[in-house]
């Protein structure tokens, strides 16, 4: 995204902020080995659950997080920095995509956060919660009402903090306030200083932006919220021990009805997607037949399920060449006054998120791809791809240009339909897994992309942008111009905005595909949940941070009643 001249800047400084609170580091430090529940991975969900569990002070948590603390990285705190946190540095998983057929054969950064707050804490603070079609699917799925949009969208007012912008404008009329909270647990606002070169020119823009509501999009704080009990000791029954990772969890039992039990203390996986290959649910309940055995692992109970159907969105950078010094790239290429000014009085570029101007869109209904392919989206008001504008260059992956000024029209592919999967790499624990999302291998999600490239070359094309736009940078994108060269422009540059779901599915009751239940209890064990993205069948119609927060609200109402 940065040039690499920011992301080394960045780097150096991110221990030049004390750590404020005080964290577990050892597990010798524990005061205690017994728990009534234990929560492994500090993401969105698992700091949620721990929040809502020890709100009785009657109730113990334990948390334990691979990664290291957030406290005191810049990166982590200033919101245009948290894609700098990834990949290739202490704080992501940093894992790689197996050789993609669908995109040439290439491999690349598969980024996934190893620190407190997990993704939340590196991901681009978009907060949406999909559609309602998304949640109603879901309850369809798993034959459970309760997750219904009408039952999760209570959930909004536990979650959100609505709060005014970092630039204090007046924010009348762009948003709707009977849509959001305003008494719950994370802060969530709209954008302050926006990114001027897409309203400068011409009306166009201005309605562009104008149209722009929280509807669709918030800037949100990470889940540190969640973390102030544990760091300032306000409840003592609630302990996060970092650096610490799962190698395995020991059965203690069988049920009368046969579920293998894990009851000495209650597990809840928040690890997302991609966790230590070691933990739960791959060894506990992976795939028996089609993996194991070769890597001569025992398997305690027995799930086809596990790691399979991994399904997430796709990114494409579309990158214009721009005229006017009016994109940040200057800005990048030497962040030193800008990052200075965000650590002063928390002012300033990086005081916003990265990008906030963009919206989501469908494939026209008469389009051909229909005739042999059922429409993938949750229904007809729910998006196929989404449309993000940057005003700089914006390449995950790829280092800035020395020189030049950018846009970046970002496609993503919203409703994809290629399926892939995660395995374990060997029997080391500490082996990075295998991940296969085998982008771009369908008929529609090639189709979808191609699409959104020319409705971007149409949209970029209006005469709106003429006095600001110079054309397309770069030679495969230039040349892309029919159906052939611009897929092949498509499988050269697509990557992944790592929203990935799936592989651990949320099924009916009794059903023998998925992996967990409607209630989150794993299939055949006692004991144990899962509660992350994993669990969702498809990839909700969003960036999937706010879904997840409202997943692990509704959990924990579920876990606390359970156990009542």
């Amino acid at each position: 995204m940065h040039s690499s001249r920011l992301l080394s800047f960045v780097l150096a400084s991110l221990l030049a902020i004390p750590s404020l609170g005080i964290t577990l580091t050892n597990p010798s430090q524990l005061t205690t080995l017994t728990y009534d529940y234990v929560i492994i991975g500090a993401g969105n969900a698992g700091l949620v659950i721990a929040n809502r569990l020890t709100e009785n002070a009657n109730v113990t948590v334990l948390v334990l997080e691979a990664g290291v603390s957030d406290q005191g990285v810049i990166a982590a705190e200033a919101p245009f920095l948290g894609p700098t946190l990834t990949p290739n540095t202490p704080y992501d998983w940093n894992y790689t995509v197996v050789a993609q057929a669908g995109m040439d054969g290439r491999t690349f950064p598969y980024p996934r956060g190893r620190l407190l707050g997990g993704s939340s804490s590196a991901n681009y603070l978009f907060h949406q919660y999909g559609t309602f079609e998304d949640w109603n699917r879901l309850a369809n799925i798993s034959g459970d009402s309760g997750w219904e949009w009408s039952n999760m969208k209570p959930y909004i007012q536990k979650h959100e903090k609505f709060v005014p912008p970092v630039d204090g404008h007046n924010t009348t009329g762009q948003f709707i306030p009977s849509l959001h909270g305003f008494n719950g647990e994370v802060s969530v606002s709209l954008y302050g200083y926006n990114q001027q070169s897409i309203r400068a020119y011409s009306p166009l823009r201005n309605s562009w932006q104008s149209s722009h509501t929280t509807r669709t999009r918030a800037a949100v704080t990470i889940s540190s919220r969640y973390r102030v009990p544990p760091i300032f000791g306000c409840r003592p029954n609630l302990t996060v021990l970092i650096n610490a990772t799962v190698m395995k969890l020991l059965q203690t039992g069988t049920t009368s009805t046969g579920l293998k039990s894990f009851r000495n203390v209650q597990f809840i996986s928040s690890q997302g997607l991609a966790p230590s290959p070691s933990a739960t649910p791959i060894t506990v309940t992976a795939n028996k037949e089609r993996h194991l055995n070769a890597l001569n692992i025992s398997t305690t109970i027995d799930h086809p399920s596990v790691g399979e159907n991994l399904s997430d969105h796709t990114l494409l950078p579309n990158i214009y060449s721009v005229q006017g010094n009016l994109s940040f790239d200057n800005i990048l290429r030497d962040p030193t006054a800008t990052l200075d000014q965000w650590i002063q009085n928390k002012t300033g570029l990086f005081a916003n998120n990265v990008v906030n101007n963009f919206g989501f869109l469908r494939i026209p209904a008469n389009a051909t791809i229909f005739q042999t392919t059922p429409d993938p989206a949750a229904g007809p008001n729910s998006p196929h791809w989404e449309i993000i504008i940057a005003n700089f260059w914006f390449n995950p992956g790829i280092p800035q240009p020395a020189t030049g000024s950018f846009m970046t029209v970002v496609s993503v592919l919203i409703s994809p339909t290629s399926r892939g999967t995660i395995k374990l790499a060997s029997t080391n624990p500490f082996d990075k897994p295998v991940i296969n999302p085998q982008y771009l291998t369908t008929d529609f999600d090639i189709f979808a992309m191609r699409e959104s490239v020319q409705a971007i070359n149409r949209f970029v094309g209006a005469p709106a942008w003429s006095d600001y736009v110079v054309g397309p940078f770069g030679s495969s994108f230039a040349a892309a111009t029919d159906d052939s060269s611009i897929d092949s422009y498509v499988r050269g540059l697509t990557t992944t905005i790592f929203h990935p779901v799936g592989t651990a599915a949320m099924s009916p009751a009794g059903a023998t595909t998925g992996v967990v239940n409607p209630d989150l209890t794993v299939k055949g064990a006692d004991g144990l949940r899962i509660v992350d993205a994993s669990i969702f069948p498809f990839v909700p119609s969003c960036h999937t941070q706010g879904p997840v927060y409202l997943l692990a609200e509704r959990a924990s109402d579920i876990i606390k009643a359970a156990d009542a």
